[in-house]
C-alpha cells in the first residue's frame, strides 16, 4: 500500500523505508486545493462563492475596491457544489496581504460568500488536495515512490536482467492505464505461474482455520468465476468486474508504491491499486514489496465482502484533505487492519488483514501466544510504532468489521478539515458538504433511503 511497505512474506531481510514525498502537488481540479507556493510569488489566488443575483458581484468586487485592493486577474464560472452560486477565481498582489484578510472576512459576514484561499500558507484555510472525481486518480497513479520498472541492489531480482525486462513491461502496462479502460491482460510464463503456485498452495492449506469466515465465503467464488488455480494466475480485469458486482470495488494496475495520501484516496472511490508483477521466482516466500500474490490472495477476497469494503472506503474517506500528521495516522490505522488485522468471529480471532492472508509464516505467528493482542482503537492503534521487516510483534483485534467502521467514523470526525466529504455512487464522485444546498440534497437522499425501509418493514409485517 504506503510508502511503509516493505516488508517479508515468510522470509526476513532488511529494507530500507523509503522516504515519503511531500504531499502539496498543485493541481487544479478542485475547490480545496493545496499549492506549492513560490517563495519568490507576488501573487495571492483565492475563490470566492456568491449568490447568482443582481448586483451580487458588484457588491463584492466594491469591497475590493474600498480596501484599494489590485484584482490583476479576475475569472467566473458556474459553481459545480451550488448550482444557485458562480465561483470568481482571482488574483491580486501579495503587498495586499492585510487587506485581502479584512476583505474575505467581509465576503464571509456581509455577503455570505463561501472563500477559499489557495497560494497562502496559512493552516486555517490551506486544505490538500484531492480527487474530486473517478477520473482524477489519473493524476496521481503514475507517481510512485519506489520499484516499478527500477529494483533497489538488494531486491532478489536485481542481478537478474530478464526479471527487470518483465518487471519493465508490467510497469509500461500500469504506466499508460487510464480510468475506464480495460485493464490489459497478461500471458504469465510458466517460472511465474510456478511462483504463484507455490504461494497459493501453501497458503490455501492454512485459510480453513486461520482466515476470517469472510475470506473463506469468498475465496471459492473467486475459484469458480475468476481462475483462482495453483496452475493460474487470475488477470486482474476478470478479478476487478467480479468485485464490481459484488461490491462495487475495482482495481487498477500500478507500477510500485504510492503515498499513502495518494494510496487512500482510492480507496474513498472503492478503487484499490492493485499491482500486476510477481515476486521473484528464487524467493516465492518472500517479497520486498507488495505483489500479486500479495493483492489478489490478502487483499481481493475481503473486497468483496459488503462490511469491509465500506470499512475500507471509511478509511479512504478519512484521508480526503486531511493534513498530512492525519495521513500518517490513517495510513497507521490502515497498516493495522486492512494489512494486519484480526477479528472476533464467536469465541475465535480469526485473521483478515492482507499481509497475514498472504504470508504464510505470518499466518501461523499471529495466531499463537507469541504476539500482543491488543483491542482496535483507532486513536491508540494510529499512534502505534510498526516494524517492516519482521513480523508484527503486536495486532489489532476489531469486535467486528462493523464496530471497527462505526469507530474509524468517529476518528474520523476528531479531524481538522473545514467540512465533510460524501461519495456519491451514482456519480464517482466526492461530494464536499460545505453548504445548505449539499444539505439538501442528502437529507433528500437518505429520506428517499429511510422511505423504503419502513416500505419494506410493514410488508414483513
Amino acid at each position: 500500500m504506503d510508502a511503509a511497505y516493505k516488508r517479508v512474506n515468510g522470509d526476513h531481510e532488511p529494507e530500507a523505508e523509503p522516504e515519503e514525498p511531500n504531499t502539496g502537488r498543485g493541481r487544479r481540479g478542485s475547490m480545496y486545493l493545496e499549492e506549492e507556493t513560490n517563495k519568490k510569488s507576488e501573487m495571492i489566488t483565492c475563490i470566492f462563492s456568491l449568490k447568482e443575483e443582481v448586483g451580487a458581484l458588484a457588491r463584492g468586487l466594491r469591497l475590493f475596491e474600498e480596501k484599494g485592493i489590485n484584482l490583476t486577474h479576475i475569472e467566473s464560472r458556474p459553481s459545480r457544489m451550488n448550482k444557485e452560486n458562480f465561483e470568481f477565481f482571482i488574483s491580486v498582489d501579495a503587498s495586499c496581504s492585510q487587506a485581502l484578510d479584512e476583505v474575505i472576512d467581509s465576503l464571509r459576514t456581509q455577503i455570505s460568500g463561501a472563500v477559499h484561499e489557495l497560494s497562502r500558507n496559512k493552516e486555517k484555510d490551506t486544505v490538500p488536495w484531492f480527487p474530486n472525481d473517478i477520473q482524477d486518480l489519473d493524476r496521481f497513479a503514475n507517481q510512485i515512490l519506489s520499484y516499478g520498472s527500477e529494483l533497489d541492489s538488494d531486491h532478489p531480482g536485481f542481478t537478474d536482467s530478464v526479471y527487470r525486462a518483465r518487471r519493465k513491461e508490467f510497469a509500461d502496462i500500469a504506466f499508460n492505464y487510464r480510468h475506464g479502460q480495460i485493464i490489459p491482460r497478461v500471458e504469465y510464463t510458466e517460472e511465474e505461474k510456478a511462483t504463484w503456485g507455490t504461494v497459493f498452495k501453501e497458503l490455501k492449506t492454512l485459510y480453513p482455520t486461520h482466515a476470517c469466515h469472510e475470506h473463506n465465503r469468498v475465496f471459492p467464488l473467486l475459484e469458480k468465476y475468476c481462475g483462482y488455480r495453483q496452475d493460474n494466475i487470475p488477470q486482474l480485469e476478470d478479478v476487478s468486474r467480479f468485485l464490481q458486482s459484488c461490491t462495487g470495488f475495482r482495481l487498477r494496475p500500478v507500477a510500485g508504491l504510492l503515498s499513502s495520501r495518494d494510496f487512500l484516496a482510492g480507496l474513498a472511490f472503492r478503487v484499490f491499486h492493485s499491482t500486476q508483477y510477481i515476486r521473484h521466482g528464487s524467493k516465492p516466500t518472500y517479497t520486498p514489496e507488495p505483489d500479486i500474490c500479495h493483492e489478489l490472495l490478502g487483499h481481493v477476497p475481503l473486497f468483496a465482502d459488503s462490511s469491509f469494503a465500506q470499512f475500507s472506503q471509511e478509511i479512504g474517506l478519512a484521508s480526503l484533505g486531511a493534513p498530512d500528521e492525519f495521513i500518517e495516522k490513517l495510513a497507521t490505522v490502515y497498516w493495522f487492519t486492512v494489512e494486519f488485522g484480526l477479528c472476533k468471529q464467536g469465541s475465535e480471532i480469526k485473521a483478515y488483514g492482507a499481509g497475514l492472508l498472504s504470508s504464510f509464516g505470518e499466518l501461523q505467528y499471529c495466531l499463537s501466544d507469541e504476539p500482543r493482542v491488543l483491542p482496535f482503537d483507532p486513536a491508540k492503534t494510529s499512534l502505534q510504532k510498526y516494524p517492516i521487516t519482521e513480523y508484527q510483534p503486536v495486532y489489532f483485534v476489531a469486535e467486528s468489521f462493523e464496530d471497527a467502521k462505526e469507530k474509524v467514523r468517529k476518528f474520523a470526525a476528531t479531524i481538522p478539515r473545514p467540512f465533510t466529504v460524501r461519495y456519491n455512487p451514482y456519480t464517482q464522485s466526492i461530494e464536499v458538504l460545505d453548504n445548505t444546498q449539499q444539505l439538501r440534497n442528502l437529507a433528500d437522499c437518505i429520506n428517499s433511503e429511510v422511505g423504503k425501509l419502513c416500505e419494506a418493514l410493514r410488508k414483513l409485517d
